[in-house]
């Protein structure tokens, strides 16, 4: 037929004009012959060792790019993907998860195939996926499937959390309009349902009369696409700024009005003082999980803080709906006077993150973890991308120094330990992808630097074989503390659950198929830091480079679990009892 693309392409195609250049996901019978049209479409197949890896690969990868997807096959493939999916929805993630499912006639005829429950229903898989997505496409009609697909995709980006599209065997090269792929896909509007002037005026009013202003910038800024407006905010304004775990590593952290994340009781006196007099918090991107707050102690006053999310504004305590984020964020960058702002002549006296030179620790004293993650930030460069896997990693790498244009990758909300692994695949694939388009900031040799524990490193660890096949430029450090000692932290601090099974960890990346000539070293002393994170075969080399880092189980870093290990040494139990 003239005028026609198949259904597979014309997904796919979507897909590349998004910017997904590189398609996850593991083969299944339900999802072979879409397999077919991946790589003719002109998106790479990464293929991973299981869908909940692919899932987790998709997840880091779009938060790089902006969107990702993974194809997997009915029942058993998409189940196993589902807590990652689940993950994106609650840490807005665009996951496009693409499901290959049996063909009409059998989901008619109710035949009691492979992989379902053998009760002749074929939808109770989406009914547990329309829990954790924004849309649900169930293509059937080759008439409507090109509409379904673009809704599906329109919903992905404007909330920035995960859709799923089926589609039955039988459809996969099914004609579509060809026509509608040469008119880009149309997004939904950032402009308010009604008259927002009012809103407008009444916060441009506070900003110009604001006495001690303050700026809290969280993550999920970076779904309503609102960074760039908030540099500039920042920029303007000079104001104290302060991130949170979740967005970390998004704004220019070598500003000098850059203070860190935000630690609510947790913090230095000077800050806690700072916000708890500050009679203005402009806040962007609110995400106040217990996890992502500091158990809530980071919740700005209401009183005194004007946000912006997704669909609302919420100025003093005054909720106002349907007013999206970014179309306030780029009124207030439009409307504020520059002349008629709080200027801080002399600039208040508040602490920043900060680096320890090599020099300053240098010994042969085991490592602890004071000192550690501000001695990292040594090691990175900008552009880097630096992860820190839930546990110990994810609360010392909050307190890292990152150069211009480097992201941090953290514990959030979801917090299935495991994720970051194959999330740093997706992500250093994404990294890769952008450098060589030249759209990553005139950078081309940034690294994705991934901290992990034993623990988590367990649960994916076969995903070393997909970053190894793909040579993507990942360093992984491995931290041995002897199991989950973040869970030793909470409760349980000489429970054998809280063990695990010694590897020989430096042996998995020549189990995995790398090279010969692979790197691999191991760290136990603040010597041995310096001498590895200086090496130039780790600093300069590329594909996977491994190294494995020695800490004591009952260390933690500064702050929340700190206080529970602290607690439970003391003879105590789970520290929700002490409170």
């Amino acid at each position: 037929m003239p005028g026609t693309v198949k259904l597979a392409t014309y997904l796919y195609q979507r897909l590349r004009q998004l910017g997904v250049d590189s398609l996850h996901g593991v083969p299944g019978d339900f999802n072979l012959t879409l397999l077919d049209y991946v790589e003719p479409a002109g998106l790479r197949w990464v293929g991973s060792a299981n869908e909940l890896n692919a899932a987790y690969a998709a997840d880091g990868y779009s938060r790089v790019k902006g969107v990702g997807a993974l194809v997997t096959t009915f029942g058993v493939g998409e189940l196993s993907a589902i807590n990652a999916i689940a993950g994106a929805f609650s840490e807005r993630a665009a996951v496009v998860h693409i499901v290959g499912i049996p063909a009409r006639p059998l989901q008619d005829g109710q035949v009691l195939v492979h992989h379902t429950l053998k009760d002749g229903n074929f939808t109770r898989f989406s009914q547990a996926h329309a829990l954790f997505t924004v849309a649900q496409a169930r293509l059937w009609d080759p008439r409507t499937s090109a509409e379904q697909i673009d809704e599906c995709l329109r919903q992905c980006l404007h909330h920035s959390r995960p859709v799923y599209i089926e589609v039955p065997v039988d459809l996969v090269s099914a004609p579509l309009d060809a026509s509608r792929l040469e008119q880009p896909l149309q997004r939904i509007p950032s402009e308010p349902v009604g008259n927002c002037d009012r809103v407008v005026a009444s916060v441009l009013e506070k900003i110009h009369s604001a006495k001690q202003p303050l700026i809290l910038f969280d993550g999920e800024s970076r779904g309503m696409g609102i960074v760039e407006e908030v540099q500039a905010l920042t920029k303007t304004t000079g104001w104290p700024t302060w991130a949170t775990c979740f967005s970390k590593g998004l704004l220019d952290e070598t500003a000098s009005n850059f203070h860190g994340i935000y630690k609510g009781k947790w913090d230095e006196e000077s800050i806690k003082t700072f916000f708890s007099e500050a009679d203005l918090i402009l806040c962007f991107g609110p995400h106040f999980s217990t996890t992502n707050s500091y158990g809530g102690t980071a919740i700005p006053n209401a009183s005194t803080t004007i946000s912006l999310s997704y669909t609302e504004a919420n100025v003093c305590g005054e909720l106002f709906r349907d007013v999206p984020g970014k179309f306030l964020a780029t009124k207030l960058v439009q409307g504020i006077d520059a002349s008629k702002i709080k200027k801080y002549e002399p600039y208040p006296e508040l602490p920043r993150d900060y680096l320890i030179p090599y020099a300053d620790v240098v010994s042969d004293e085991p490592l602890t973890h004071d000192r550690l993650w501000q001695t990292v930030g040594n090691f990175l460069r900008p552009g880097d991308i630096l992860m820190g896997e839930t546990g110990t990693c994810a609360n010392g790498v909050r307190v890292t120094p990152l150069p211009l244009h480097t992201r941090l990758f953290t514990a959030v909300t979801w917090l299935s330990i495991g994720y970051m692994l194959p999330a740093a695949q997706g992500a250093a694939l994404a990294q890769q992808e952008l450098m060589d388009s030249n759209k990553y900031h005139g950078i081309k040799d940034a690294r994705t630097v991934l901290f992990i524990g034993d623990g988590s490193f367990q649960m994916t660890a076969q995903e070393l074989a997909t970053i190894i096949r793909h040579n993507v430029n990942v360093v992984v450090v491995l931290v041995n503390n002897d199991g989950y000692t973040i869970e030793r932290c909470i409760h349980g601090r000489s429970q054998r659950y809280n063990d695990v099974t010694p590897w020989r960890y430096l042996k998995a990346p020549e189990f995995f198929g790398a090279p010969e000539d692979h790197y691999t070293a191991t760290i136990r002393t603040w010597r041995d830091l310096e001498k590895v994170f200086t090496d130039e075969k780790l600093v300069n080399g590329t594909g996977l480079r491994m190294v494995e880092l020695f800490l004591d189980r009952d260390d933690a870093p500064q702050g929340p679990i700190q206080d529970y290990m602290t607690w439970q040494k003391a003879g105590n139990g789970i520290m929700e009892e002490k409170e």
